[in-house]
């Protein structure tokens, strides 16, 4: 006897084949992928590989490239900037991560939340506000030099790099290993004191190993940040790296020179080989424990000494990775500071400028970031549905594609948009790629991955039946996505357009190469502009407070929504 399938199955059973639509709106995300990530990826690689003017495959531009004194110097700088950079932001995060998440630490709280601040700042806007404090004539060597006769080459070349970089990329690794240290099972730690084990020898054997995934996590990130950061090297005059070596040479030379392709190939290269040795690392080890956090040991109170200790490490730390917000906020309000360690005196006439004559920057900034975390919540919401309730052949591959762009350097992506689009002009003959809207889309795609998590987080919270119910009361699949899904997703796709709008307000990897004037230029851009002269730093970090209250402001907001998502979920159960 054939079983006859009940109302209730038929929804799901239908969700076993894709329809037309899905088919359809699969293949338009996949298209715009393909032509605005993958052709510009592509033509980076294409070029790379040929002869320069043929079609002709070769290696001799990697061999060229190996050859090259300067290339070669300027990769291993790469590397050990962003390895040392990795080093120090571990020094500046794992005293705090430990600290608030292992004892009784009034202001835990507090000090997390300062210690993500740094990440709402550009790096090159920081890098000038740690110059004012900690370069050759900056307040602490001038005070160090007065007091006992000696200046520290805090900001020197290669070192002035590590410094900023390990500052601005620091909360990456403190995020993701205070995450960790809290899932620890605190039971095993318990285990392991009453065998004997205590202070350092416990979290190098026991809490480090558990907590290792949520580091290699955030150090994998800091490294591949700070491998392919362009503007904080060239600011501080360190050509010799390869981003700016990829800039440089494109720039200078010309699109049709392929030294700056194979450099990108490599930067692609670095950043996908440092995210595969990260995931290497964990693989076959079991980090898994029979209790989220909490279970067995409380946190333990500190002593008198260890307080003393514990608060002064901290307090240190914290004041090292917020100096470049009250630099770049005394620089804007400063008349002079030049060979002092303090201005010499203050005045609001740099934020006049910046609201009068640099007010273009602010507007085009706002137009561009909403376009693009407009298109990635779309497309973040698309394929996230995709993924999680078609059977569509394929789809996992949209996903993939789409998070791709992490890997992807932002100065790859704006050689690619340069080289790709500037040859497809339009009617009257301007190319495509001096248009403010390729700006829009290298936003969008270099951002995509963000939103994308969101949504798909927020997807996957909500129970298939309640759109089965919808279906079976009649609604369309369209009506029950438009009507069902999509509100109830609207907490994820809130804070992915504010996570998409703030990272993006303040990007100038990719928009560097494509800002063809002045008018189309966004705040990121202006800024890096004021930034390349005394006399344009004052206006700079003006409008670099601009960026910083606007990203400072995203953030809370993300955080609220989610919050408030949270609470009503709560609720609702």
């Amino acid at each position: 006897m054939t079983a006859i399938p009940t109302a209730a199955a038929l929804p799901r059973a239908r969700r076993l084949s894709a329809t037309p639509g899905q088919i359809a709106l699969a293949l338009a995300i996949a298209a715009f992928l393909l032509l605005f990530l993958g052709l510009p990826v592509g033509t980076v690689l294409y070029v790379a590989f040929t002869e320069k003017g043929t079609s002709t495959f070769t290696l001799v531009n990697f061999y060229d490239f190996f050859r090259t004194e300067l290339f070669m110097r300027s990769l291993w700088n790469s590397f050990y900037v962003s390895a040392m950079s990795v080093v120090w932001a571990s020094v500046f995060a794992l005293p705090l991560a430990y600290l608030t998440t292992r004892f009784v630490f009034r202001g835990a709280l507090l000090v997390q939340t300062l210690g993500f601040l740094p990440l709402i700042m550009p790096p090159f806007v920081g890098a000038v506000a740690m110059q004012l404090f900690f370069g050759r004539n900056g307040s602490v060597n001038l005070l160090l030099d007065d007091w006992f006769g000696f200046k520290i080459g805090f900001m020197e070349g290669l070192n002035g790099v590590i410094f900023v970089q390990s500052v601005h990329y620091f909360p990456f690794i403190l995020i993701n290993l205070s995450a960790a240290l809290r899932n620890i099972d605190r039971a095993m730690e318990e285990a392991a004191q009453n065998l004997g084990s205590s202070g350092f020898r416990l979290f190098r054997r026991i809490v480090f190993p558990l907590a290792l995934p949520g580091y290699l996590a955030g150090a994998s990130l800091v490294f591949v940040k700070v491998f392919d950061d362009l503007a904080t090297p060239l600011l501080l005059n360190v050509k010799d790296m390869l981003a700016p070596q990829a800039y440089l040479r494109v720039t200078s030379i010309g699109i049709a020179d392929p030294m700056g392709y194979v450099i990108s190939v490599v930067l692609i290269v670095a950043s996908v080989v440092a995210m595969w040795l990260s995931a290497l690392a964990l693989k076959g080890r079991d980090y898994a424990t029979t209790q989220r956090g909490g279970g067995g040991l409380a946190r333990r109170k500190m002593t008198p000494w260890e307080a003393v200790l514990g608060y002064g490490v901290v307090i240190l730390i914290l004041a090292l990775v917020l100096a470049p917000h009250l630099g770049l906020l005394l620089l804007s309000f400063a008349t002079i500071w030049s060979f002092s360690p303090l201005p010499d005196g203050f005045t609001t006439a740099h934020y006049a400028r910046v609201f009068g004559e640099s007010s273009l920057y602010i507007k085009n900034t706002l137009i561009y970031a909403t376009l693009a975390g407009g298109i990635d919540i779309v497309l973040g919401v698309a394929i996230a549905y995709l993924v999680l309730r078609t059977k569509l052949i394929g789809r996992e591959w949209l996903d993939w594609a789409a998070s791709a762009a992490l890997a992807i350097p932002g100065v790859v992506l704006g050689i690619g948009y340069l080289r790709t689009f500037y040859g497809v002009t339009l009617p009257d003959g301007t190319p495509l790629a001096t248009l403010w809207i390729t700006i829009v889309l290298a936003l969008a795609i270099r951002r995509l991955p963000y939103a994308l998590r969101a949504c798909y987080a927020a997807l996957q919270q909500i129970s298939v039946s309640l759109e089965e119910a919808a279906e079976n009361l009649g609604a369309t699949k369209a009506r029950t996505v438009r009507r069902v899904v999509v509100p109830l997703m609207a907490g994820g796709i809130l804070a992915g357009f504010v996570t998409s709008f703030s990272t993006a307000a303040v990007e100038l990897s990719a928009t560097l190469m494509l800002v063809q004037s002045n008018s189309d230029a966004p705040l990121a851009y202006g800024l890096y502009v004021f930034m390349q002269s005394a006399a344009g730093r004052g206006p700079g970090a003006a409008l670099g407070v601009v960026a910083v209250l606007l990203v400072a402001l995203c953030t809370f907001i993300s955080h609220v929504i989610i919050e408030r998502s949270q609470k009503a979920k709560g609720m609702g159960h």
